[in-house]
């Protein structure tokens, strides 16, 4: 055979081993590229939606993911301009406080698992209640108790340990609390079930305690709640959640009756 025919024979080979490595790496890196895309919709997929298996375990939504739908202010028929939808998050924009700027949910609850993710502005306060009663009192937290949500990092001022997030606000200090830096998200769990009364953060036990015993009296009284003489009677009430003047997010907002 001559030399020339082989150079011809060799550079074929060379190439068309070449083109199909090619071929084989743009292959990978489509299958990545495809499969990196079909990870970040099934992400999109798990936000404010609810696994068979949670739907056939009793829990429930308490945000569409679109819509205001089950929520209203304090002591109102609807909703006013502090409160939006945006990318999927319930968004306080922080324009009130108080009875013009907390919701409250449509429905009441009384023993149930709630759990919840939330992001909060730099330096921003925040918080989520429960047994809220309405009428004839001026504020959601005249009756319900509060998981309290703030920028522990950035607080422009020193909070209290009662005062930190997963606190019992004004009552129970957290225990191995560990929060998020601002504009991340963290999640948060209040498990009621009669007395008994349990919040999680960020997947962490922080505080438990117990509703009307001696020892709740003796908080309650203890000056804080002077002016609430009904703060924490409630055995079933509304869920609120707080605009305290700061832009907090939330998301994946779900419950389940015990």
């Amino acid at each position: 055979m001559k030399i020339k025919t082989v150079l011809l024979i060799l550079f074929g080979l060379f190439f068309g081993f070449a083109f199909l490595v090619d071929c084989v790496h743009k292959k990978s890196n489509t299958e990545i590229s495809d499969g990196a895309l079909q990870t970040e919709m099934d992400n999109e997929k798990t936000v404010n939606t609810l696994s068979a298996q949670e739907k056939e375990e009793g829990w429930v939504l308490l945000f569409d993911g679109e819509t205001l739908n089950g929520w209203r202010n304090f002591k109102s028929e609807s909703i006013g301009d502090g409160w939006t939808v945006k990318d999927g998050s319930l968004v306080a924009l922080g324009k009130g406080g108080d009875i013009e700027g907390d919701i409250i949910t449509d429905s009441v609850y009384e023993s149930f698992d709630l759990k919840l993710e939330w992001k909060i502005s730099e330096g921003g306060n925040s918080g989520v209640f429960f047994h809220v009663l309405e009428e004839d009192y001026p504020t959601v937290y005249a009756t319900g108790p509060e998981y309290q949500l703030v920028d522990d990092i950035g607080f422009p001022e020193e909070l209290e340990n009662w005062q930190t997030s997963g606190a019992n606000y004004a009552m129970h200090p957290p225990a191995n609390a560990k929060i998020k830096p601002a504009g991340e998200w963290n999640t948060s769990e209040i498990i009621v079930e009669g007395p008994n009364v349990t919040h999680l953060l960020n997947g962490v036990k922080v505080v438990e305690y117990k509703l009307w015993t001696d020892e709740w009296n003796e908080l309650v009284n203890s000056g804080k709640w002077d002016d609430y003489p009904d703060y924490g009677k409630a055995r079933k009430g509304h869920i609120g959640l707080q605009d305290h003047g700061s832009k907090i997010w939330f998301q994946n907002i779900k419950i389940k009756e015990l």
